[in-house]
């Protein structure tokens, strides 16, 4: 008989704080490179950017730092996504379509409405007009971690519901990444993925459980993406589908369930080794007069607005409508004010939003920077008025 093992989602809940904070370490590190006086900023600089590999595709050019962690490293915290979404819909919190109903809800409201907003403020100017997705995505590690730093005040529901919407929302944001942001495709290499792809849905059918084939799967998958102009990080999506998983419905994780075995392994690495690095990859922002005489320009704004004003709104109005209308119950043992700080979490965008801002302008460095400066702006200002209201709505504690 097997030893059950923890739950990954109860793993995951306890380790968001850590993870946030590690990852709020390498973001305020990679802020003070990049802003070291007398141009010790261009070491930070040179040092993503430097060389490290071969030409992988002539697209990308010569493999850098950057590349490795953005095009590379972060093809396994996408897998680690997959993983979860798969985990969540077949042996988890979103199993039925009565748990699914609200956070779909809140997610798509939670996309849809943040996007609108920075169309809006951005008045329709056709060069800023792609950066509309950036306020459309949830940091799941920063929004969690600051809900554990709330202890007890936080109902447990309303984690599991944050942590669901999220899940939801990263789905989205991974459609947008395959199917907005891809270019120039490579016919031939996108049916050899599709190929890889078909080869390991048939091992996950033909009852294959050593994760051994499908990680040789994973790999070529992904260098076949990168070479065909779908962003080579959705390579882990598709790969964490065909991983086989014993289902154990209201019960520890199955130690000899394939996808629960991968998640518990690649989990730690991606919480403390792949995001950290890419935080510190992507979140370096040179602070000058420049910078911020442009935080207050269309496209800082939009952005920081979409994530601070768009998330809130959408998310805690979709869940007040669908509750009014009965189409779903609001998250058990949490008052309006609780959920609109959990709304108000959601828009810290930073990991995801700065992914998606890098693929958003691409050759621009300047709209980019201008990018991080509205993440910046949007996710502070939601992590700590979240954390406020949350705080002061929480029922006093004797």
């Amino acid at each position: 008989m097997t030893k059950p093992r923890p739950s990954v989602l109860r793993e995951f809940l306890a380790s968001q704080a850590g993870s946030a904070v590690l990852l709020m370490i390498a973001a305020t590190l990679a802020m003070v490179l990049a802003n070291l006086p007398g141009g010790g900023g261009h070491l930070y600089h040179d040092l993503i950017h430097a060389q490290l590999g071969p030409e992988l595709t002539p697209k990308l050019g010569p493999m850098t730092v950057h590349l490795w962690i953005n095009d590379g490293l972060m093809a396994i915290f996408f897998l680690l996504v997959g993983l979860e979404i798969k985990r969540e819909f077949l042996d988890g919190g979103l199993s039925t379509w009565e748990r699914r109903r609200l956070p779909i809800i809140a997610a798509v409201a939670g996309m849809v409405v943040p996007a609108l907003v920075y169309l809006l403020v951005t008045g329709g100017q056709p060069e800023l007009a792609n950066g509309w997705a950036i306020p459309a995505a949830t940091d799941i590690a920063f929004a969690i971690g600051v809900l554990a730093l709330l202890g007890n005040r936080a109902p447990a529901s309303l984690k599991l519901f944050l942590t669901a919407v999220a899940i939801v929302d990263d789905m989205g944001a991974v459609a947008i990444i395959a199917l907005i942001y891809t270019q120039g495709l490579d016919m031939t290499a996108l049916a050899g993925a599709a190929a890889v792809l078909v080869v390991m849905f048939g091992l996950n059918r033909a009852g294959v459980k050593s994760l051994i084939p499908y990680l040789i799967g994973f790999v070529l998958l992904w260098y076949l993406m990168l070479l065909s102009g779908v962003h080579a990080t959705v390579a882990g999506v598709l790969a964490a589908m065909t991983v086989p998983i014993r289902c154990t419905p209201g019960a520890p994780d199955a130690e000899d369930s394939p996808l629960h075995k991968l998640e518990h392994g690649v989990h730690p690495w991606s919480a403390y080794l792949i995001v950290p690095l890419f935080g510190f990859a992507n979140a370096g922002l040179a602070l000058n007069a420049q910078v911020f005489s442009a935080l207050l320009d269309p496209l800082p704004m939009g952005v920081a607005l979409g994530l601070f004003l768009g998330k809130q709104l959408g998310i805690f109005g979709s869940v007040w409508a669908a509750a009014r209308l009965g189409i779903a119950e609001r998250p058990n043992g949490a008052n309006w004010a609780q959920i609109y700080g959990m709304a108000m979490l959601c828009g810290i965008g930073f990991t995801m939003s700065l992914f998606i801002g890098a693929l958003a302008f691409p050759g621009s460095a300047l709209l980019v920077e201008e990018a991080k400066g509205g993440i910046l702006m949007g996710s502070i200002a939601s992590a700590l008025g979240g954390y406020a209201l949350l705080r002061w709505a929480a029922p006093s504690l004797r």
